[in-house]
């Protein structure tokens, strides 16, 4: 299946997923967490599969969530980010740190706020020399969200 915002592929028992918005430093939308969601779901269920790799094309790993995507016009009001964390960004920590197989994060350039946290929520993290890991939340009027505080 073709996706727009990630790549996956399931090589010798292995499950790679690639973050694939590198223009955007791999932020995440909406439609990102809907497709990573998917083929996370299919891969812990899938008895091919003995372990998930996640990392990002491009020049960082993920840079949070893509501010761009939760942008209103003048006189809209202001999303409500306690939803987003609770439909989006929870259930994939969730997900990321219940799966019965390990998951291997690789980390190469920036992992920013959510990003880093959801890098943190795999079981063994691999950072490149380019790796670097933000967290941005009180920049921003923020408590740390996506298992942050966990």
């Amino acid at each position: 299946m073709a996706y727009k915002h990630i790549e996956f592929e399931i090589e010798q028992g292995v499950a790679v997923l690639r973050l694939n918005r590198p223009d955007s430093l791999n932020s995440f939308t909406v439609d990102m967490h809907l497709e990573v969601r998917e083929v996370l779901t299919r891969a812990a269920s899938d008895s091919a599969v003995r372990c998930v790799l996640l990392t990002g094309n491009g020049r960082g790993f993920c840079a949070g969530q893509d501010l761009n995507d939760r942008s209103v016009s003048p006189g809209e009001a202001m999303p409500d980010l306690g939803h987003s964390v609770e439909t989006y960004y929870s259930p994939l920590i969730r997900l990321l740190a219940s799966m019965e197989k390990p998951v291997v994060c690789a980390v190469n350039g920036v992992a920013a706020g959510a990003g880093a946290n959801i890098a943190l929520a795999c079981d063994i993290v691999i950072a490149g020399k380019s790796a670097s890991f933000i967290e941005s939340f009180c920049k921003l009027g923020l408590i740390p969200d996506s298992g942050g505080t966990w």
